[in-house]
């Protein structure tokens, strides 16, 4: 599957951020501004631990040669960190190759200018020459999105480990304290935080789009820090506590969702990018209080479980966008605009953790079924296309090969049917484009990354 979405993007787009599989042409996403590879950079990794050396070397010798962040454009600080940042970071520490650590440095430096803000949470989106930014017009009276700052913590902590340049690591520090010092609407925190004023916007809380790798990265701190980070730790177990009383609900079939929470009232729908807390909830469960390592453990098995039977309900076997627990339905999209799916990794990523956390064989059953539905449904001669709608019995194809289902979805894949001792959850972090991060040991249980 990764030859052939990794063949098809470099006959048809090589050079140009994401394939169009059936227009066999390159496509772009503003995400990204004017700077080019994004497959490139979000799959070296994947290339890398599948040993296909060969693409490995092409795509080392596309970022020497032509990966550019001197563009006068604007981007998203986000995307570029998670896919940009994250994938070069994995590729210096999978492979050792300088080049790599020199360009995510590079990059950091680039992005910096995004934090210029008074209460320093930085920018949406950000002009890399101009260094002037600014945030998305929707969103809650220009505020910053709380998925979207607080989703730089991993990678900036390893630019100041890489660089010896300690102010990346002081940048998103400040987020955290910035975070910590603010009064949490019932323990949750809002998807919305003004950047001028340090004051929550609108009192809306999802663990989907919006909220989700937030949380994710209070764990993944703690983790990478080689367990001493405890101001993480408090947050994330705080923070879990707060959307297991509010935002984590039964339906009447006993299925287990993650509600969204707005000023009070709860929509009872659980979007597609949620789906990775059930990983979450298991990976943090041999460090939660007081001998609740099973509750959790279970919780993550209940969430699997959930959006297992979002795939299982649809015609293609692959499960929509978001799905809902209204009107008598359950894990089913009601709405046209919400039956896509977009090759997204968040089901099989709690797949890949259930399964290195349990060894049920479920999760390999599962994971083997969502391989089959992207061969039946989503390949195409081109590549890899996404669905305009999960239900439909004919194929209605996106036409977009997303960068991060060669970085994410097939990763996490391909290491569902892998033993644990490739990449084992006790030496790496994997950021939340699936790029891989070692854990950062106390001296004396220095850990030999290039292995």
């Amino acid at each position: 599957m990764m030859k052939h979405a990794w063949n098809n993007y470099k006959r048809y787009a090589w050079g140009l951020n994401e394939l169009k599989p059936l227009s066999k042409q390159g496509h772009s996403s503003s995400l990204f501004g004017s700077i080019k590879g994004a497959t490139i950079v979000d799959a070296l990794d994947t290339l890398f631990i599948m040993e296909m050396k060969d693409e490995f070397e092409e795509a080392k010798s596309w970022v020497e040669e032509n990966l550019d962040f001197n563009v006068n454009a604007e981007v998203s600080v986000f995307e570029v960190n998670i896919r940009f940042v994250g994938g070069l970071l994995s590729a210096y520490y999978l492979s050792g190759e300088e080049i790599f650590r020199e360009k995510a440095v590079e990059l950091g430096i680039k992005l910096l200018p995004a934090f210029l803000t008074p209460s320093g949470i930085p920018w949406a989106l950000l002009n890399l020459k101009s260094g002037i930014g600014r945030n998305w017009p929707w969103a809650s009276g220009g505020s910053s999105i709380l998925a979207e700052f607080g989703t730089l913590h991993l990678e900036f902590v390893h630019l100041s480990h890489l660089s010896g340049n300690p102010i990346f690591a002081e940048k998103v520090m400040n987020i955290r304290s910035v975070l910590n010092n603010l009064e949490k609407p019932q323990g949750l925190y809002p998807n919305y935080l003004n950047p001028s004023s340090g004051q929550w916007g609108q009192y809306h809380v999802s663990v989907g789009g919006l909220g989700d790798s937030f949380y994710e990265y209070l764990l993944k701190s703690w983790l990478m820090s080689d367990k001493t980070d405890q101001q993480a730790k408090e947050m994330y177990f705080d923070a879990v506590k707060a959307i297991e009383t509010h935002l984590i609900r039964k339906s009447s079939r006993g299925l287990t969702y993650i509600a969204e929470w707005k000023g009070g009232l709860l929509e009872h729908k659980m979007g597609h990018l949620t789906c990775f807390a059930g990983g979450m909830f298991a990976l943090g469960a041999e460090d939660a209080p007081k001998d609740r390592t099973q509750h959790y453990l279970k919780l993550g098995a209940e969430i699997a479980r959930t959006c297992h039977e979002s795939y299982n309900r649809t015609f293609v076997k692959l499960g929509p966008e978001a799905f809902r627990f209204d009107g008598g339905v359950e894990a089913i999209a009601t709405r046209q605009n919400e039956k896509y799916y977009i090759l997204r990794p968040e089901v099989v990523e709690t797949y890949m953790y259930m399964w290195r956390l349990t060894h049920d064989p479920k999760y390999r059953k599962w994971a083997w079924e969502a391989v089959e539905a992207l061969e039946s449904h989503c390949r195409v001669d081109g590549g890899y296309s996404g669905l305009r709608d999960v239900y439909h019995r004919q194929n209605s194809y996106d036409d977009v090969q997303q960068s991060f289902f060669l970085a994410e979805t097939l990763k996490y894949l391909y290491l569902i049917f892998s033993d644990d001792d490739l990449l084992p959850l006790k030496h790496w972090i994997f950021n939340t484009e699936a790029h891989l991060l070692p854990i950062l040991c106390s001296s004396e249980k220095e850990v030999e990354v290039h292995e």
